[in-house]
């Protein structure tokens, strides 16, 4: 989503004129789009906005911008901690960027941290890096309120985008020559909760929008992150399963395997019934991949708790799994909690985690060794390679040069746990 938002800064300030500079000390304006989720990031904002000091010194001239997440959480605080800093600009302000920095150089510093803005942030323009994938946001902010999350609190409640704006998105990306999409939201199965259909009293559903989008002509593949588990229904599971362009990939956060923390985080599930999603999925859906997240570390974690969380990630077999030491975040419920879990032994359960879903991420992926799939080449890999992703994402190294957006067919000859080596067969 950040990554989204920061295509749109580009795309706000290149329809202003602005072209992307090198290096910062070759810049008029730099900009730090900002992300909370975690507490290393708070800490690399201000590293980075101590390193454009000097800049600003030499530079007057100068314009520095805060945006997004971080903006939205520390507000002025950020301005108080670095005066040079412009403007600080919260998630839904986007749109009145350009004004801010004009306002910046006339009046001083700005800061607008607004909570609503009725223009979507997908309705601005974006500078995309890739000219055959592209991410499409169907809906913003999230209304669950797991305890260590603080997306809620600087996202603020879902909003969605009506279906046929997302459509008719979808269809000028593909007449531009994209044919992958993915359709963004903190919680998109949720989408269409809070619109009702123009006409009746009926809610827009996620299924019925991967439907809309599975039918836009030159649209190839139509990914989407991120899910949560007790709202992957069963027509969410049936639209994946008959919808040619919608890949055989699904991102379910597990968050933890015990039953008792995944009460404290205040998710809506417990790992017998996860695991009776996951088989629900497989059963439907034959060949589909499946990542997750997983926290450890979280206050009131247990040996036995951690236990569990080996135990259900052992039994998930999981393709591979974003892992995460619990980070504290102002403002959220587990942040106060009294049983936070020392640094040391967080670590130590970290680093098994890890080791268990290497094991399974490289005995998942030696089951493709041998075999023929589709491939989209994303860009230049490593010693010499491109880079390509399988329907099911699994990054695939090959020989040789092709252009980014290549539909290829390639067959697997090697495996490892975070990739696939493989030849072209056909191009």
């Amino acid at each position: 989503m950040n990554e989204h938002d920061s295509e749109r800064i580009a795309g706000v300030l290149e329809g202003e004129g602005y072209a992307s500079a090198e290096r910062a000390s070759d810049a008029e304006v730099v900009v730090l789009n900002t992300c909370a989720v975690r507490e290393n990031a708070d800490n690399r904002l201000y590293g980075e906005l101590g390193h454009l000091k000097p800049l600003k010194d030499e530079n007057p001239r100068l314009r520095i911008v805060v945006a997004g997440c971080l903006a939205q959480k520390d507000r002025g605080r950020i301005q108080e901690r670095a005066p040079w800093v412009d403007v600080v600009v919260g998630t839904s302000a986007l749109p009145g960027l350009i004004e801010l920095i004009r306002s910046a150089e006339r009046e001083g510093p700005q800061m607008d941290v607004r909570e609503y803005t009725e223009v979507f942030p997908s309705a601005l323009p974006a500078r995309r890096r890739s000219r055959h994938s592209a991410w499409v946001s169907v809906s913003v902010g999230c209304d669950n309120r797991c305890t260590f999350c603080i997306v809620p609190l600087v996202r603020g409640p879902q909003r969605s985008r009506r279906l046929g704006d997302v459509v008719a998105e979808v269809q000028g990306l593909a007449e531009r020559g994209v044919i992958e999409v993915t359709l963004l939201g903190q919680n998109v199965n949720t989408y269409g909760r809070d619109l009702t259909v123009p006409g009746s009293s009926r809610k827009p559903r996620f299924a019925a929008l991967l439907r809309a989008v599975n039918q836009v002509e030159g649209i190839r593949r139509v990914r989407f992150i991120s899910p949560h588990p007790h709202d992957f229904t069963d027509d969410v599971v049936a639209a994946m399963a008959e919808c040619e362009a919608v890949c055989e990939h699904i991102h379910f956060p597990l968050q933890s395997g015990s039953d008792r923390v995944l009460r404290l985080m205040r998710r809506s599930y417990r790992s017998a019934r996860y695991l009776d999603w996951l088989e629900r999925i497989r059963r439907a859906i034959p060949g589909v991949s499946v990542t997750t997240d997983i926290i450890v570390g979280f206050p009131g974690e247990s040996e036995e708790d951690f236990a569990q969380t080996l135990r259900v990630t052992e039994q998930a077999r999981f393709d591979a799994a974003f892992t995460f030491q619990y980070s504290p975040r102002p403002g959220t419920a587990a942040a106060s909690h009294p049983d936070q879990v020392p640094k040391p032994v967080v670590q130590q359960r970290f680093e098994r985690l890890l080791a268990l879903q290497e094991r399974i991420s490289l005995e998942r992926n030696a089951e493709y060794v041998g075999r023929t799939v589709e491939v989209v080449v994303e860009g230049e890999g490593r010693k010499g390679n491109v880079a390509a992703r399988t329907r099911t994402n699994k990054l695939v190294h090959l020989p040789g040069r092709l252009p980014p957006g290549t539909l290829a067919q390639v067959r697997i000859t090697s495996s490892a746990p975070h990739h696939l080596s493989g030849r072209v067969v056909a191009a």
